[in-house]
């Protein structure tokens, strides 16, 4: 195995074990329901079970549909990151980052839905109202880092490439 492939399975794992650990952690001391103030109402913690996805989308839906979307299709997308971060050797290092941090967040939470039949959330953020987050966990904050990584990858190529051709 290479360095570079070697590198992909420790931040895939990385990603997974964070998440979790958390989530131990959580249903171990946190009674679900319950809300404790870690900074205030600007951090909250919360033991969450989501059955749906993002934000509880889909929780009412029929367990046929859950298996497909949830649970079959996430499973397919994850392989084809995962065969595509390992197989293209063009990636540069902010999108190589990003897609493990997708692939490691993706499995965390499909690993759940198989386990568990929902996923633990446990984070809330209020702003005072102008941001507020719906409850998440630490694998949703590894697929949007990984997002946030992959939008300034690609924006930083093209801005590099216009910079070249003028």
């Amino acid at each position: 195995m290479n360095k570079r492939t070697l590198l992909i399975l420790i931040l895939v794992i990385f990603n997974i074990s964070l998440d979790q650990f958390s989530k131990i952690k959580v249903r171990e001391k946190i009674v679900p329901g319950s809300r404790t103030e870690l900074i205030g109402k600007q951090l909250q913690l919360m033991n969450v079970e989501n059955s749906g996805a993002f934000l509880s989308m889909g929780s009412d839906s029929n367990p046929t549909v859950k298996l497909v979307f949830l649970l079959i299709i996430p499973v397919i997308v994850l392989g084809v990151v995962m065969y595509h971060v390992i197989t293209n050797k063009t990636l540069d290092k902010k999108s190589i980052i990003g897609f493990s941090c997708i692939a490691g967040g993706g499995i965390a939470n499909v690993y759940d839905r198989f386990m568990y039949g929902s996923v633990t959330d446990f984070l809330f953020m209020d702003f005072g109202g102008v941001f507020k987050t719906g409850v998440f966990n630490s694998a949703d904050l590894s697929v949007t880092t990984g997002m946030v990584l992959l939008l300034m990858s690609t924006f930083m190529n093209r801005s590099s490439k216009n910079t070249e051709t003028s």
